[in-house]
């Protein structure tokens, strides 16, 4: 655990050192202001809740996400620093879990410094803020999942344009699983069995759950699976790399 915090240190405090970080975290409160109180309509529903808030998150994520994951692995290939870092007295899972946990960790202090929305909001009504708080427990758990998938094919190249372009596929594709018109699509000729199936699969469906202010096991359970597959994935390739 001391290896893993070690790494989760140096790449934490790495972000900080160089404007990405800064800019990447303007563009989300920017991003994030403008859907909740323009593009959602906040003031003409006439409604004190984070509904319009949370619902942009997952196409937010989609883009500002994997351009935070691409450099994760694709920059330490390019540059042939990976060939160093697997010199390091460090298991590879150590680096994996601790490059991953300082990217989770940054998302979710750009998520966190959103408070001054949940503060208006309050200011102008009395919204459930149990339910605001298990969104917010869903949104992190969302961008974990986007994260890991983008690091688990970051580690695949070295050029970070691709893993950039993979990664917002594959998560593009996660997303549309759980959107009602492929649902739809399928449940005019498929089991229900496979409808729920493809729901299962699906960021929406569960951060959907979650957002409503019910925190189900299962979609916790999905959540940690799917990081805990992407960054056993992760791991496997990078070994694979040092193999070779």
């Amino acid at each position: 655990m001391s290896e893993t915090l070690a790494v989760l240190r140096r790449e934490l405090k790495s972000y900080f050192l160089t404007p990405v970080a800064y800019v990447f975290i303007v563009i989300f409160l920017i991003c994030a202001s403008t859907f909740a109180f323009y593009l959602g309509n906040f003031y003409e529903r006439g409604q004190a809740d984070l509904s319009s808030f949370f619902a942009f998150h997952p196409w937010l994520y989609l883009f500002l996400v994997p351009a935070l994951s691409m450099r994760l692995w694709a920059e330490e290939r390019r540059s042939g620093s990976i060939e160093l870092l697997m010199t390091l007295p460090l298991e590879v899972w150590h680096m994996v879990v601790g490059k991953f946990l300082a990217a989770w960790a940054f998302t979710c202090i750009a998520i966190a410094l959103t408070f001054p929305i949940w503060i208006t909001v309050n200011y102008l009504g009395n919204p459930d803020n149990g339910a605001i708080f298990a969104a917010y427990v869903g949104s992190a758990l969302m961008a974990g999942g986007f994260l890991a998938l983008g690091a688990f094919i970051s580690a695949m190249t070295k050029n970070q344009v691709i893993a950039f372009v993979l990664s917002v596929v594959a998560c593009f594709l996660l997303l549309l699983a759980g959107y009602p018109l492929v649902l739809d699509a399928f449940s005019s000729w498929a089991p229900q069995t496979l409808v729920d199936g493809i729901a299962s699969l699906s960021f929406l469906t569960h951060f959907d759950s979650i957002s409503r202010g019910v925190i189900d096991l299962r979609d916790l359970v999905y959540f940690g699976l799917l990081i805990g597959c992407c960054l056993y994935a992760n791991t496997v390739v990078l070994q694979l790399t040092k193999a070779d």
